[in-house]
């Protein structure tokens, strides 16, 4: 949860019904509030409050949905965990059908997206577009068109909870980590009420993260596209040298020589950006900084 005080009620009421229409099941609510600046944090308390199902969990700030959902799986304790976000558009009532998944003995029970709601067409493309080139890049199968709405058995929780990254793409992770995986088909539903936190810049943030989390392609296209330009400056070269020598036509100079420059210049620095990313993530890695800090729990401080 992040900044979704106007979601909560309706959150709680449809979560409080299914939990209701299924009474054979020990249920417990795990709400991660990431630093939300709103009334979020009260709400949730007050949620907690009224059905002792539900518990809470306050992050000292916000650190992020990946690190969010990590604090998540360190609390949670049931025999299976259902990941979904605060604002509805994962619908509870798809959880049952999850449930019959897992008692079937798969592992891993995602939801696969039918329709995404009313996103914008670019957005769709885009996702879509991104999955294919993950597919494309890594070792691990990435699923396309699958979120972070799931079932997960308690041996996944424990196999995601030894994995301490600072860098987290949660979505590879459940890929990574392998079990047995079945699909549960969903339509997504728009927004329940507030507004989405996910601009642009944040998205691409977290597909950079993906493709640098999961492949080392970025790096070896880099060195594909130094060794092309180097190999075309050479014969460049040589066909500046032949029409020289042979036909007697003299070079071009300033212009020629600022568009190689800026070429060379743009290449060299598209590399290092590269680099710098990757670069950046060991050294993020190499702090052994824990990956969050808890404010409170069910209300209480945690010293």
């Amino acid at each position: 949860m992040y900044n979704e005080q106007e979601v909560l009620p309706a959150l709680y009421d449809r979560l409080t019904k299914l939990m209701d229409s299924m009474p054979g099941y020990d249920w417990e609510i795990m709400m991660v509030n990431d630093g939300s600046t709103d009334l979020t944090a009260l709400r949730a308390l007050e949620m907690h409050e009224r059905d002792p199902r539900f518990h809470f969990v306050d992050l000292s700030r916000n650190f992020g949905k990946e690190t969010a959902m990590m604090a998540g799986f360190d609390m949670v304790t049931g025999d299976c965990t259902v990941i979904m976000d605060a604002d509805l558009q994962h619908p509870p009532e798809v959880i049952p059908d999850m449930i019959k998944k897992w008692e079937e003995g798969f592992d891993d029970v995602y939801g696969r997206r039918i329709t995404r709601g009313k996103e914008p067409w670019l957005r769709k493309k885009l996702s879509l577009l991104y999955y294919r080139l993950l597919q494309k890049t890594t070792r691990v199968p990435i699923l396309e068109n699958v979120g972070d709405f799931r079932l997960l058995d308690k041996a996944c929780i424990n196999a995601l909870r030894k994995i301490r990254e600072t860098h987290r793409y949660t979505k590879g992770l459940y890929c990574y980590i392998g079990f047995k995986k079945t699909d549960v088909p969903f339509e997504q539903a728009d927004r329940e009420a507030g507004e989405t936190k996910w601009n642009f810049m944040k998205l691409l943030g977290l597909a950079i993260e993906g493709i640098t989390s999961y492949t080392t392609v970025p790096l070896r296209f880099a060195t594909m596209i130094g060794c092309i330009v180097s190999v075309c400056a050479l014969l460049y070269l040589v066909y500046i040298l032949v029409k020289t020598l042979i036909v007697g036509d003299p070079v071009a100079g300033f212009p020629t020589l600022m568009v190689t420059i800026l070429f060379l210049g743009g290449i060299i620095l598209l590399t290092l950006g590269i680099m710098g990313e990757y670069i950046a993530r060991i050294f993020n890695e190499a702090k052994h900084r824990p990956t969050y800090f808890i404010r409170e729990f069910d209300g209480k401080r945690i010293d």
